[in-house]
């Protein structure tokens, strides 16, 4: 009795015969393969569509500067985890023990001494900008 394969049995291969059955009859692609199909090019003059939904568009918020939305970024990673609201002193503690990288450090270092309640709370403090929200 000859076989598709000889590395798994009988029922593994109809089981896969079963699988490209669509894609074999039909000479293209089958539905569970549409991720690989091209896109059909614009006509002249057609935006290109967003995936975004309105408001999440990548890129820098309203209010905040591409390098701001990086240094927010550290340091939400790096104080993520710190127990809130946090003196200054506490803040330079917590990122020595979570072994921070020297830029992080370096910008809770530079804090001016007073209680801080969030993340948010240190960038605006570090003058990184806040987001415009818009309702």
């Amino acid at each position: 009795m000859e076989r598709g394969s000889d590395k798994h049995g009988p029922r593994l291969d109809d089981q896969q015969k079963h699988e490209t059955e669509g894609l074999v009859r039909s000479g293209g692609s089958t539905h569970a393969e549409e991720w690989k199909e091209p896109e059909s090019p614009l006509a002249p003059g057609e935006e290109p569509r967003s995936s975004y939904p309105p408001g999440h568009e990548p890129g820098a918020p309203e209010g905040i500067t591409p390098r701001g939305v990086d240094a927010r970024s550290d340091l939400a990673k790096w104080l993520s985890d710190a127990d809130w609201p946090a003196s200054r002193g506490e803040l330079v503690r917590h990122v020595d023990r979570a072994q921070a990288p020297d830029a992080v450090a370096g910008m809770i270092e530079s804090l001016p001494e007073r209680r801080y309640a969030n993340v948010s709370d240190v960038a605006k403090a570090l003058g990184l900008g806040a987001e415009q929200r818009r309702w």
